[in-house]
């Protein structure tokens, strides 16, 4: 995983807002999404199109039209975001979690924060892994899971391409999962580059009780050698969550396989997602550009809903199970 030069972003910023800002129908943005998607720049955006697109026909919501489409599908695509694990009590950058303390969430998960304060930047971190650490699969989290099983005894394949960075999806039971923005439960270490699986409570002793949310709470401005380090023999370097910041490329192998799925699959889910930070966000529309049915589950529309056949409103908990039930013409 690497960071780009100042030049390169501020390229790739100046092809992302000319997608957003003059497109005017599905090829142009998809166009333009798939040289964002060539980059893999995770980074996020709050604008809509401002044009309507070609086909302006309503998702449609018909829930036994989609059962339909799900009998018949052999491999299925899942994309999931930070509304699933919401449902599980995880917060979100979203709305009300848009702060912690006094900084914007989106701010503190960037390499230059990480190199600037590393102690705030581990302690948000640090109270976002207790707090994940302490959370359940949600309805939507298992649903998924017994999907993928008993799909898998039929030789059908179920993938889940999330953007969540908490354990969930693997806590519920799901094997085949691709985790594009990387592992909360994970480490990196800055020197040697080591990558880690680490779930410890609390992960260093400088951090026990630390990262609370509150405004008018204090940094604890921890010294940088008593912030976790690498165990590597010889190295003890600064290690950092292994979770790809806003500003930084996605893992080149991860897209890889992601994309494989994409142009394999036959039925797509986008499932609790605001379809705002990329390249996530054309991941469903892209699969829709091939003619595939994709569906929506989600709490409200997006800026994505009109480039697919399928619209579900409400809690993801709710409407998902019984998209994702055992229908009726399977025999295992």
């Amino acid at each position: 995983m690497c960071i780009f030069s100042k030049a390169r972003f501020t390229t790739v910023c100046a092809v992302f807002t000319a997608t957003h800002d003059n497109c005017r129908d599905r090829a142009a943005m998809l166009l333009q999404n798939r040289a964002v998607f060539a980059l893999g720049l995770r980074m996020c955006s709050t604008n809509a199109m401002r044009g309507p697109v070609v086909d302006t026909t309503r998702p449609n919501s018909d829930m036994s039209e989609f059962r339909k489409l799900f009998s018949k599908a052999k491999h299925i695509a899942i994309i999931t975001g930070a509304g699933v694990s919401a449902e599980s009590g995880v917060p979100t950058f979203r709305g009300e979690n848009e702060k912690w303390r006094k900084w914007q969430s989106q701010d503190l998960a960037t390499p230059e924060a990480f190199s600037r304060t590393p102690s705030r930047v581990w302690e948000f971190y640090h109270y976002r892994r207790e707090l994940a650490l302490r959370k359940r699969p949600s309805a939507a989290h298992l649903a998924i899971a017994e999907c993928e099983a008993r799909l898998k005894k039929q030789g059908r394949s179920v993938v889940v391409i999330t953007q969540c960075i908490d354990d969930l999806h693997h806590q519920a039971g799901s094997k085949h999962v691709l985790k594009v923005h990387g592992s909360l439960m994970e480490t990196r270490c800055v020197s040697c580059g080591e990558v880690t699986v680490n779930k410890r409570s609390p992960i260093c002793a400088a951090l026990k009780d630390k990262g609370a949310p509150d405004p008018d709470v204090a940094d604890a401005q921890i010294p940088v050698d008593k912030l976790p380090r690498c165990n590597e023999r010889d190295c003890r370097g600064l290690l950092r969550p292994n979770v790809v910041f806003f500003g930084e490329t996605l893992d080149s192998h991860i897209l890889t396989k992601v994309e494989k799925e994409m142009e394999t699959c036959d039925l797509c889910l986008v499932v609790g997602t605001s379809s705002i930070v990329y390249p996530a966000a054309m991941f469903g529309p892209q699969i829709a550009s091939r003619g595939v049915p994709v569906a929506e589950f989600n709490t409200h529309t997006t800026p994505k809903t009109e480039y697919f056949t399928h619209h579900f409103q409400g809690p993801c908990g709710t409407t998902l199970p019984p998209a994702l039930a055992r229908h009726e013409s399977e025999v295992i």
